[in-house]
């Protein structure tokens, strides 16, 4: 179900753990095998589960309680506004409307090109950098400015 390199980064993981307690590594390990597979569909949440030994429905708590985790199909870049007060206020919603204008689209819908998927973040804890994003759960983009959001896009599109 996962690469045999995907399987080895797991096996780093659940070593961080003492042997009884390596359902710990479950947040890793659905991270691990989402850059694998793009998303989480149910087959790969059931092998995380078997690989873990733990509950399926287990995984599937975690894997629905944290945005980070792609429960559907997405776009090659994953793009995450903060909308949370702090953000929204210094800029954050109008940040977001320029994307959703930019790219034709809203909140939890991907460009039919399949290139860009927007969504509505909570807090990133970067509130004095406002407005910020997060493109693909790993990157963080700060004091986002249309101008800033035109150089991002035009970047990833190459």
């Amino acid at each position: 179900m996962l690469s045999a390199e995907s399987l080895k980064k797991i096996d780093r993981e659940i070593a961080k753990y003492p042997a009884d307690k390596k359902q710990s590594a479950v947040m890793s390990a659905l991270a691990i095998a989402q850059d694998e597979k793009g998303w989480l569909a149910s087959e790969t949440m059931n092998f995380v589960a078997d690989y873990l030994d733990m509950p399926a429905i287990a995984v599937y708590e975690v894997a629905t309680f944290y945005n980070m985790y792609n429960l559907e199909p997405i776009g090659q870049y994953k793009i995450t506004v903060c909308t949370n007060l702090p953000c929204a206020l210094s800029g954050g919603n109008d940040a977001a409307g320029y994307l959703k204008q930019n790219l034709g689209i809203e909140f939890n819908q991907t460009t039919p090109d399949g290139k860009f998927t927007l969504r509505e973040g909570e807090c990133m804890g970067a509130c004095g950098d406002a407005p910020v994003m997060l493109v693909n759960n790993k990157r963080m983009c700060s004091f986002m400015s249309s101008e800033k959001i035109d150089e991002m896009l035009e970047e990833l599109k190459k």
